[in-house]
C-alpha cells in the first residue's frame, strides 16, 4: 500500500554552523565592539544575549539570516519573550522546533480526512503517516497540506509505493 511520512525536521549541524557564522559576525561588527552580544545552543535550545533590546532585535536579525542562508526554515525557530539579566543586559531564548507536534498532526489528521480523499492518516510519534491506494490521492493530500499549514515546515519522507 502507497504511504509517506509527514515530518519536521532541522538539520543541526547547518545551525550549528550558522550559529558560528553569526557569532563570527557579531564580534566583528563595528557597533557591537565592547559589547556582549552573543549566541548559544544548548540541545535545540539557542540563548541570544545582548546589552539592550535594540542590539537583541540585530542580533536576532542577523542570525535569521545566517540560518536562511545555510538552508534552515526559519519558521522552525519559536522564540520567547525576552528578560532582563544584569543591569541593562538582556537575553532571549529561540527554542529549534522539531518533530510535527500533537496538536498539528491532529489538525493534519483532521484535515485530511474532511477532504474526501481517499487517503488515511494516522499520528506516528512526532510524524503523520498518510497511506491510500493510489499514488495520485498521495500526491493529493501532499498539496492538500502544503496549501493549508503555512506557518510551520513541514518535509514529506519516505514515499513508497
Amino acid at each position: 500500500m502507497p504511504s509517506f511520512d509527514i515530518v519536521s525536521e532541522v538539520n543541526t549541524v547547518e545551525v550549528r554552523n550558522a550559529l558560528d557564522q553569526a557569532n563570527k559576525e557579531i564580534t566583528n561588527r563595528f557597533d557591537f565592539k565592547g559589547s556582549d552580544a552573543r549566541v548559544e545552543l544548548a540541545d535545540k535550545v539557542l540563548t541570544l544575549y545582548a546589552d539592550d533590546e535594540f542590539k537583541l532585535k540585530q542580533v536576532t536579525d542577523i542570525l535569521a539570516g545566517k540560518l536562511a542562508k545555510r538552508g534552515v526554515d526559519t519558521r522552525s525557530l519559536k522564540p520567547g519573550d525576552p528578560e532582563k539579566v544584569s543591569g541593562n543586559k538582556v537575553k532571549q531564548v529561540v527554542t529549534v522546533r522539531t518533530g510535527v507536534e500533537q496538536e498539528l498532526a491532529k489538525k493534519i489528521q483532521r484535515m485530511i480526512k474532511d477532504s474526501k480523499i481517499k487517503v488515511q492518516a494516522s499520528i506516528q510519534g512526532d510524524a503523520v503517516r498518510v497511506s491510500g491506494a493510489k499514488r495520485d490521492d498521495l500526491q493529493a493530500a501532499i498539496a492538500l497540506v502544503r496549501k493549508s499549514v503555512t506557518d510551520f515546515p513541514l518535509q514529506y519522507q519516505n514515499f513508497r509505493d
